[in-house]
């Protein structure tokens, strides 16, 4: 009895809090913009690099304290790695190669992860331009290559160089990665760079990978057939129009307000997550689908929170695929603490 008493009163709690208006908790909260992007380096033609200075002008204008991404974590990786019959291969679609790296560091990825977790908790106030070489080949053989580049463009043109635990073959592809036009080295690592940020937070999450790995031969097939609906072909219609309207700066500019506008992201939920899980065909394979993608959006906000746990207050940017830009909002929206702030303004013509 006493047992159950507990147990309704924690339940009774619960509901309280839930509805409470305003949360109370002490000193200011932590705010987050999200920004909703497409894949650029995905893109048939990808943007040069000069159109997307309107955007990181104003993502810099709003001064942002940390800039969370959506790549697998190195940590993550190695355990994808490690039980690769269990994630159906995600390593291998997700996770950076390691081995120019371990060869210039000589270190493999759990003692580079080891490393680099005692480099920052030590990290001087003002680093030397070895101490950013060494910095970025730890980050590099851990798996955080985004990292990487946030120090490599820290440096000074001119020690963009091998030496430091960085040989040659490193510091070529660190060069070419900091070129690339896959928004977390276009907009993520040159943002945190130019704002004196020590690295971005790498919080993809693709554990949830195993859903997919014992759903059985039929998922592929009736995904194909539930992507296949009307909805999903005029969105990706008008998607293929907005694209193609990309000439420079500011069209790309426009690109992002479309990209990020609530019916945009409305249509597409409708033809993509509400297709399946609408979809009649047992054994529901859409709603298996639907079971992947939730648990996957649940954890990467869970490493959010986790990135920014001891920085209560901080101004934090996301950012993400835009198909994740509803569900990060909503289930950030119930942190505590956290206040989501529409990115809007910072897109305004």
């Amino acid at each position: 009895m006493k047992r159950r008493l507990i147990a309704a009163l924690g339940l009774a709690l619960l509901a309280t809090t839930a509805s409470a208006a305003p949360r109370a908790f002490a000193g200011p909260p932590t705010r987050i913009v999200v920004l909703g992007t497409p894949h650029l380096a995905d893109l048939a033609t990808p943007p040069d690099p000069a159109w997307l200075a309107p955007l990181l002008d104003r993502l810099a204008a709003s001064r942002p304290e940390l800039i969370v991404i959506e790549a697998v974590p190195g940590e993550q990786c190695d355990q994808l790695r490690r039980l690769a019959a269990l994630y159906a291969g995600a390593a291998g679609n997700y996770c950076p190669s390691l081995d120019v790296a371990a060869r210039s560091t000589g270190l493999d990825a759990v003692a580079a992860l080891t490393a680099l977790q005692q480099r920052l908790a030590d990290w001087p106030a003002t680093p030397t331009a070895a101490d950013r070489r060494r910095l970025a080949g730890l980050f590099a053989a851990a798996g955080e290559s985004a990292s990487a580049v946030v120090q490599w463009l820290r440096l000074p043109a001119d020690e963009r160089r091998e030496g430091d635990g960085v040989d040659a073959a490193l510091a070529a592809a660190l060069a070419k990665r900091a070129d690339h036009p896959n928004e977390n080295y276009a907009i993520a690592a040159r943002l945190a760079a130019r704002l004196g940020h020590e690295r971005v937070y790498a919080v993809d999450d693709h554990t949830a990978d195993s859903i997919q790995a014992t759903a059985g031969p039929g998922l592929e097939e009736a995904m194909g057939r539930i992507w296949a609906n009307p909805q999903a072909k005029r969105v990706a219609a008008e998607q293929q129009r907005e694209l193609g309207a990309i000439r420079d700066g500011a069209s790309l500019l426009a690109h992002y307000r479309w990209t990020n506008a609530a019916a945009t992201l409305r249509a597409f939920a409708d033809a993509d997550h509400g297709a399946a899980a609408r979809d009649v065909v047992p054994p529901y394979h859409g709603r298996q689908y639907l079971a992947w993608w939730e648990t996957r959006n649940l954890r990467m906000v869970a490493a959010i929170r986790a990135a920014v746990g001891t920085r209560p207050g901080a101004r934090v940017l996301a950012l993400v695929g835009a198909s994740h830009k509803r569900d990060y909002e909503r289930l950030l929206g119930v942190m505590t603490d956290w206040q989501v702030d529409p990115v809007d303004a910072l897109l305004r013509p």
